[in-house]
């Protein structure tokens, strides 16, 4: 077994990064084992790293296969440091397409901390539009569409982390509390899509569907709005086809 000395503070920076790099060449992720060796540390002070790397959202772990990828923290700041990767640039013309075809607004959401940001929003043309959430705002994932797909993405424990972390602030979205907004989030694992009403506005209702990266990790989000009486199932039916092969499509862009 490999020994591990006490790191300088450069000497942790190091490793952290040679962790991310090891990491990043492997698509399918990696497990604490392999990464241990790769950076020949004693198991312990690998899972400590690992742990840290966590907590800052720079990886995140599959608990079937306890597989260590990339965490949306790195997908932030690769769109921070690269001004040629424009997310709201890249997905413009799809959810013009989705505005378009559906005829209500579409939005496009980013998650930020415990936060979905709204990064781009469409309007379509049937006369009864819901711009309600405007471009930059913030609110705690979860309460809109966007921010519901992206919770439902994530470990149970993260999402209880999430939860506890929010709960202060969920009382003014229709008086939303941790236990109904953990009922949403279960409802849309086994859905496979997010679907959330009177929360993030009153009398507004909308679909959501996470999009991945090639480790499969929820970068993003998009999705329908429209009024509660609008969107009754019938209609979630018929907007479903068109918002899955929507975020099908910058999935592809992403990771072309």
């Amino acid at each position: 077994m490999p020994t591990s000395s006490p790191p300088t503070g450069a000497q942790t920076i190091t490793r952290a990064l040679r962790a991310l790099k090891l990491i990043a060449e492997q698509p399918n992720g990696v497990r604490l084992t392999d990464l241990a060796e790769g950076l020949a540390l004693a198991q312990p002070t690998a899972h400590r790293l690992l742990r840290t790397l966590m907590s800052e959202r720079m990886l995140v772990r599959d608990d079937r296969t306890r597989r260590y990828t990339l965490g949306p923290l790195v997908f932030e700041l690769g769109l921070a440091s690269n001004h040629h990767f424009n997310l709201r640039d890249i997905c413009m013309p799809i959810l013009e397409q989705l505005a378009e075809r559906t005829g209500d607004t579409s939005f496009l959401f980013l998650r930020s901390g415990n936060d979905a940001v709204c990064l781009s929003r469409v309007q379509g043309n049937y006369p009864i539009q819901t711009p309600v959430v405007q471009i930059g705002s913030r609110q705690p994932l979860g309460v809109n569409a966007g921010g519901l797909a992206l919770l439902s993405c994530l470990s149970d424990a993260e999402v209880t982390r999430t939860l506890q972390a929010i709960a202060p602030r969920l009382g003014a979205y229709g008086e939303l509390d941790t236990e109904e907004l953990r009922a949403h989030c279960a409802r849309a694992q086994q859905q496979g899509f997010a679907w959330i009403a009177n929360k993030a506005a009153p009398g507004v209702s909308a679909l959501g569907l996470p999009i991945r990266s090639s480790t499969g990790t929820a970068i993003a989000a998009i999705t329908v709005a429209a009024t509660v009486e609008r969107m009754n199932d019938g209609r979630v039916q018929e907007i479903l086809p068109l918002l899955r092969e929507a975020a099908f499509e910058i999935t592809q862009l992403l990771r072309q």
